[in-house]
């Protein structure tokens, strides 16, 4: 059977990105591809969902499978991909309005259950599709459409959540340094588990705060210096961290048994390999009545 070369140009998606000149997801988008190229993983075998926004109308802009869900229930979604397909590396991208607003709940409960699936949330601390409105992860005292007079809110706090919730891949990025995302992105789908990947996404077009000049001034990579990521009070210390400085890089890894792993029904194996338990012609009926 004749096989494609797995390479970037592969995996381009049937539609071009239609993100503003600049964006940070641009570099999300590539270092996807390039991890999945690096593990040499075929298309076929890769499950991209998204929620609603401007990055999660990604699903589209790479050649794999793809679902474009509901706004903040990329992970739900996702979820039921994972459990009912093993052989599928799901990955689910949004931004951080869809992942730590509405979909907050979601996020939470996949990464206590160490669901077996990736999580790129593409953080621009703004609603970008929307046109600028404070975001959960918004930083205090940030003038906006809907702070005109600076936000007020504290900034949800993703990767101390996360190392709270039980995630066992926490990974901090940044789109201004795309060869050590690659390298976060390939770690985080390999691994077995919840796998966070929160990525410092520049909105270029309504976020003049937190661009690429003032992420580079502030953002250093935990590989450079001692850290270790089996440390979980270390890791704990280091999502917090924020100003003058903020630490990019792998916070915390562990192996652990995931919900796949324990979960009585999946002792059988995935469910696309169990049997229905339905005759043929009652399928039928129930697929003719949700179609």
């Amino acid at each position: 059977m004749a096989t494609v070369e797995l390479t970037l140009k592969s995996l381009e998606g049937p539609v071009d990105p239609d993100w503003c000149p600049g964006c940070g997801d641009f570099g999300v988008l590539k270092s996807l591809k390039e991890a999945i190229v690096e593990l040499g993983i075929p298309p076929h075998e890769v499950l991209v969902v998204s929620g609603i926004g401007c990055s999660s109308n990604l699903p589209g802009f790479i050649h794999a499978y793809g679902v474009h869900s509901l706004h903040g229930r990329a992970l739900p979604v996702a979820t039921g991909a994972a459990l009912a397909n093993h052989a599928l590396h799901v990955v689910a991208v949004g931004g951080d309005g869809d992942g730590y607003g509405i979909g907050m709940a979601h996020f939470i409960h996949a990464m206590r259950r160490n669901l077996n699936l990736t999580y790129i949330v593409m953080d621009n601390e703004i609603y970008g599709l929307t046109t600028g409105q404070a975001s959960p992860t918004t930083t205090e005292g940030h003038k906006t459409k809907s702070t005109p007079r600076g936000n007020v809110e504290k900034p949800v706090q993703p990767l101390a959540l996360a190392l709270a919730s039980g995630a066992t891949y926490v990974a901090r990025g940044f789109s201004g340094e795309p060869k050590h995302l690659t390298r976060l992105v390939a770690g985080a789908i390999a691994h077995k588990g919840f796998s966070l990947v929160d990525v410092f996404s520049p909105c270029v077009t309504f976020n003049k705060v937190n661009t690429y000049p003032w992420f580079k001034e502030r953002v250093y990579k935990l590989e450079d210096g001692p850290y270790d990521p089996a440390d979980l009070m270390a890791a704990m210390e280091k999502s917090l961290e924020f100003e003058p400085r903020i630490p990019i890089g792998l916070l915390y890894r562990k192996e652990k048994p995931t919900y796949e792993d324990t979960e009585p029904v999946l002792e059988k194996g995935p469910l696309v390999d169990q049997p229905l338990g339905l005759g043929r012609e009652v399928f039928g009926e129930l697929l003719a009545e949700t179609m």
